[in-house]
């Protein structure tokens, strides 16, 4: 067979810039020689399947690479990647192009620091290209160089390297069988943990919302941040990341795991994905790909808020992240932007966030006091009055100690079962609650707790703070006297009408887990119970726990 061996030129203008200097090249409009391809070191075969071959060659080869007929200028969905690092993979060259779609073949010249990657179609090309002429890639801590190839097809054999075919048929594999998650699909390939460029993040202690808004300020400071997804899953507010090169979620994982976003509390557990690309459907406060603007919000599933987005930003502007921090001195109002961003509320003349009162309707008239109100939401905050509306008495107000606490237990209270009616939990006009004049019956209505020594975050930097979590079935009790036996507590919570399923003692007796049946029956049993006096001095302290028995 005829064999010839083509060399890829480095275009002029790139051959004289300082070493340090980052630069994207992006080949469009550029002239390209006819010997574009460097040693080619692949054989050609006409009857190759093109959407599957991977190939991996190497300087020394002399076997043939046959291109398509070329068009000097023209984008193309075969991309030509220059200045790669010696020890980079398959995978990570893959990496670059899955934020923008399936990627049908790759060539890599090791031996000259080089591939080719072919993506499915010519568009999806076209936006890579656009996307890393603004954002420059970079593969293990070396920025690289992209640009459009003279050849519109890759045919390559798929006989010469076994281990680049199997990577991508892994990855197409996956691709082809997308797995749902949260209005989103996630693609997954054969991958070793710590090549991949998704990162997943846990949020601990999570005393004040997080948005996707806040991740991202936090986590560009390590590299370009392609895409992200926000769910929750076992009670736990998790993330999945992507950047574009592997070496920067590696990065980001060594300086951010493990800190705190705000002070005491939402710390950060960061662990690599399984999955090397992510899917994202909708742009929106759950999801977004920041490669692909033109994504739809979803059908109920609005927006973030023009105007809270900017307000947020503009709060948050003080953020930096430069290296390890403990905490991510992130401030009070940003604190509180990021809250009312969460909550996706905005009201007009009330400051973002900044809200303390509560409006809690549809409540069961019958059987709700300002005091089971307050041990409910005291859960997630410091609860100073409550108010139950005398000519409405399925509504209350109830002031919190300020607006991220209101942000909170609005996010975790609102849509729960409390005396077997799902109450409603809304930020509320009133700017205060009003306690009533000296010497009117209110009929025990209002109730001021601003002394109340039961507040749980009185003091900064509580282990209170790190045990906020949704309600759940499962209980976690503490300051339990000796005396007191495993009995004694399925008892005393089988009381309060719900189903005791499942215990567990702590190793000092001091501390346990207990499982009712449902979680408005734990709702139940915490208003029933916290404070419970046990004897011996000792006040039973009830919470939800995000772990289970």
């Amino acid at each position: 067979m005829l064999m010839r061996v083509v060399q890829e030129r480095k275009p002029p203008d790139l051959q004289c810039l300082h070493k340090n200097t980052i630069v994207t090249e992006v080949a469009v409009g550029v002239k390209r020689g006819s010997d574009e391809l460097l040693s080619g070191s692949v054989l050609s075969s006409p009857n190759s399947n093109m959407s599957s071959m991977v190939v991996t060659a190497n300087g020394n080869d002399s076997k043939k690479f046959k291109g398509e007929d070329k068009m000097d200028g023209a984008p193309s969905r075969v991309l030509h990647i220059r200045k790669l690092p010696g020890e980079v993979t398959e995978t990570e060259v893959i990496a670059l192009g899955l934020p923008f779609g399936k990627v049908t073949n790759i060539l890599m010249l090791k031996g000259k620091n080089q591939a080719f990657l072919e993506l499915a179609t010519e568009e999806a090309a076209i936006t890579m290209v656009n996307y890393y002429s603004a954002v420059t890639p970079h593969l293990r801590n070396q920025p690289i160089y992209i640009q459009y190839s003279n050849h519109k097809e890759l045919k390559t054999d798929n006989t010469l390297n076994q281990r680049a075919q199997a990577v991508l048929q892994a990855v197409t594999a996956v691709q082809t069988a997308n797995t749902p998650l949260s209005g989103t699909t996630v693609s997954e390939s054969a991958v070793t943990p710590a090549q991949s460029p998704v990162l997943r993040i846990i949020i601990d202690n999570m005393y004040y919302p997080v948005t996707l808004d806040v991740l991202h300020q936090i986590f560009s400071k390590f590299g370009a941040v392609l895409k992200i997804i926000t769910f929750t899953k076992n009670n736990q507010f998790q993330a999945l990341l992507q950047y574009g090169d592997p070496v920067n979620a590696q990065q980001a994982k060594l300086a951010l795991d493990g800190q705190n976003i705000y002070n005491a509390c939402c710390t950060l557990r960061i662990d690599f994905s399984k999955l090397v690309n992510l899917n994202v459907k909708y742009n929106n406060d759950k999801s977004r790909d920041y490669t692909r603007p033109d994504l739809p919000s979803g059908d109920g599933q609005p927006a973030l808020d023009p105007a809270i987005a900017a307000a947020f930003a503009k709060e948050t502007s003080l953020l930096a992240v430069p290296g390890a921090l403990s905490p991510l001195a992130i401030p009070n109002a940003a604190a509180a932007a990021a809250a009312a961003a969460a909550g996706r509320v905005g009201m007009p003349g009330v400051s973002a966030g900044g809200n303390t009162v509560l409006l809690v309707s549809n409540l069961n008239e019958e059987m709700v006091t300002p005091q089971s109100l307050f041990t409910l939401f005291g859960v997630y905050g410091d609860v100073q009055r409550v108010k139950i509306l005398y000519n409405k008495k399925d509504s209350a107000l109830i002031q919190m100690a300020d607006g991220n606490q209101s942000q909170l237990a609005m996010n975790h209270l609102n849509g729960q079962k409390m005396y077997g009616k799902i109450i409603r939990v809304t930020l509320s006009k009133h700017q205060t609650v009003q306690l009533p004049r000296e010497g009117l019956d209110d009929q025990g209505l209002t109730k001021d707790f601003g002394n109340s020594p039961l507040h749980r975050f009185k003091k900064p930097g509580s282990k209170n703070f790190q045990n906020i979590f949704p309600p759940s079935a499962t209980l976690h009790l503490s300051n339990i006297p000796p005396s007191v036996a495993e009995e004694d507590l399925r008892t005393l919570f089988a009381n309060t009408g719900g189903t005791v399923k499942a215990f567990k003692f702590f190793q000092d007796h001091k501390m346990a887990l207990l499982q009712m049946a449902t979680v408005e029956e734990a709702i139940q049993a915490l208003i029933d119970l916290h404070n419970y006096n046990l004897g011996e001095n000792h006040h039973l302290r009830v919470s939800f726990s995000k772990s289970t028995i």
